[in-house]
């Protein structure tokens, strides 16, 4: 039985040491002949992306020519010309996975070392005759304070010395090609970092006439205008692409046989439902690598793919989201899907803006996955994408519920005494606890934008999502859906086989108005609309009666909050 090398990300390591490998070299042959320029391929964090590059690295370049026992028994071996190309190019790889600097000049000067670090690779051009005139000169100036001209020009004058120098035009390799884009973002230097970004591709894929061909990997395709705008001998494969849809992640029939390898065959259904669910064009059964060799070497079910994930960014969007994102998460979190236009171009300048940009970063990053997808031309001429998405997994949901958990970990202890004093009609101190809650919370859920309480829509939802998390076990928990002859707030309805032990919930938040006076005015506004526009129907009609459903009406002015109601009687 081959040992789990956890974390091995060098193709040569792997081979040499005979570690657990699912042989994805058939990924050479299909790359090799679709004979593309410039090939992008976007896929979630820890799905073998590293491990591919060294391994198209050891394939082609001359530095491992005659290495045959790398190779020997894999797909690719199998066929005569693949065993000739092996070892033929020279090879350009670098990666930015480690680009995540907290500013531009830092993140700049990490590209340069990269790049200088190339170039120490090859220093025997400038004793073996490799450079003429200026170009040793030229050569020696590439370090880590070399200036944008050099950086830029860097790898396409590499390029160039290194084709005159073997007689062949050279493979570049770039993985993790986004990360600095993402810290560019957060940290706020986007707009330096692009530039300097959109130079370096240019004169690199662009107008270099001495590679042979490149393959870029990325977590998201960040959109053209950004930086690619020069390049249009790309070719992007996304996550609803069918190029190279098998060679990243591991498929359902190659799970199953590691499962059978380390005897491990009675755990399928458990590590179906926690790692199954990742889908890339026409393949609906691709699991994510890192869970599945975690599972293998600690033999039990964990959250190990979403623990690599660094989902700061990824909280930030959905606390500080519309109310409509957060509804959207609620149904997400209970298992439903949504339906939504998006492009799967990451547009990181209207993030901040753009739900749809939201959601292209969340289907990019593996946290949702693709139900249904479908093309359209609409009335008025437009080609529009339509994607049906929804929670990827187990996994991914359990990461969500710890992110919201998180939120309200400073006042963890003042939510679980609201949440008790919620299931026992307790109105004083439910009042007593959510002042605090809303206190300490308020800003937290609100961007920033304006002043909070003056449309405190991001609370609302947040407190739901909350709910969803700690009452789930009991409660089916939804808001904004239509009862009676309106839509609700949010309703916590037991669970089925429950109904006896738990009262029903219906709570309407309601932004105290000019016209009231006091805050119990508006609570007495909150209750009377339950009334009248009956939100109680729903319940009812399942079989609740009266007697076991409690309405609350919470009324906000700014920070303050009161509420009232309770069970009918």
């Amino acid at each position: 039985m081959r040992t789990v090398g956890i974390g091995r990300q060098d193709f040569e390591k792997i081979r040499v040491h005979h570690n657990f490998y699912v042989d994805k070299t058939d990924l050479i042959r299909q790359w090799w002949e679709a004979d593309d320029d410039v090939t992008l391929v976007t896929r979630p964090r820890r799905f073998g992306k590293a491990l591919n590059m060294s391994m198209l690295e050891k394939f082609f370049s001359l530095e491992y020519a005659g290495r045959s026992e790398l190779f020997e028994g894999l797909s690719i071996w199998q066929e005569e010309k693949y065993r000739r190309l092996q070892g033929t190019y020279p090879v350009l790889f670098m990666s930015f996975a480690n680009v995540k600097e907290t500013d531009f000049a830092s993140a700049r000067r990490k590209i340069c070392q990269l790049i200088a670090d190339v170039y120490a690779r090859y220093s025997f051009l400038l004793e073996e005759g490799g450079l003429v005139g200026a170009e040793r000169e030229t050569f020696l100036r590439k370090n880590v304070n070399m200036d944008d001209v050099d950086a830029t020009l860097a790898l396409g004058q590499l390029s160039h010395y290194l084709s005159r120098y073997y007689g062949r035009n050279v493979i570049l390799l770039l993985d993790e090609y986004d990360t600095p884009m993402q810290e560019a973002y957060v940290n706020g230097y986007w707009e330096e970092l692009i530039s300097f970004i959109r130079n370096l591709f240019n004169a690199t894929f662009k107008i270099n006439p001495c590679f042979e061909r490149a393959f870029m990997t990325g977590i998201a395709r960040v959109s053209k205008e950004s930086f690619f705008s020069d390049l249009n001998n790309l070719e992007v494969i996304t996550t609803t692409s069918d190029k190279y849809a098998d060679c990243f992640g591991f498929t359902e029939e190659e799970v199953y046989a590691a499962l059978e390898e380390y005897g491990l065959s009675d755990y399928r259904e458990q590590v179906k439902d926690w790692y199954d669910g990742f889908s890339f064009g026409e393949r609906k059964d691709i699991y994510n690598p890192w869970s599945i060799i975690n599972f293998l070497d600690k033999r039990k079910a964990g959250t190990y793919w979403v623990n690599t994930i660094s989902n700061d960014l990824l909280s930030k969007l959905v606390r500080e989201g519309s109310r409509n994102m957060k509804s959207t998460f609620e149904k997400l979190i209970q298992g439903e899907s949504f339906r939504t236009e998006l492009d799967e171009q990451i547009v990181y300048e209207l993030i901040d803006r753009n739900e749809q940009a939201v959601w292209s970063l969340l289907l990019a990053s593996g946290c949702l996955k693709v139900k249904r997808y479908n093309e359209y031309m609409s009335q008025f001429g437009e080609w529009k994408q339509e994607y049906e998405l929804e929670l990827t997994n187990f996994e991914v949901k359990t990461m969500f519920r710890g992110m919201i958990r998180k939120w309200f970990h400073d006042v963890r202890s003042d939510y679980n005494d609201f949440i008790k004093a919620l299931l026992s009609d307790d109105v004083r101190m439910m009042n007593t606890y959510m002042n605090k809650i809303t206190l300490e919370m308020f800003s937290y859920f609100d961007t920033g934008k304006r002043a909070s309480g003056a449309e405190p829509e991001r609370f609302y939802h947040g407190f739901v999502l909350g709910l969803m998390v700690d009452l789930a076990d009991r409660y089916m928990i939804t808001s904004n859906r239509e009862s009676g002859f309106g839509r609700y707030d949010i309703m916590l309805e037991p669970r089925t086989g429950q109904p006896c032990t738990y009262d029903a919930v219906i709570i309407e938040f309601k932004v105290q108005a000019e016209e009231e006076k006091e805050l119990s005015d508006t609570v007495q506004e909150a209750l009377r609309q339950i009334r009248e526009r009956n939100y109680n129907a729903e319940l009812t009609a399942k079989g609740i009666p009266e007697a076991k459903i409690r309405n609350y009406g919470f009324a906000f002015c700014g920070k303050q909050v009161l509420i009232g109601g309770g069970k009918i009687l």
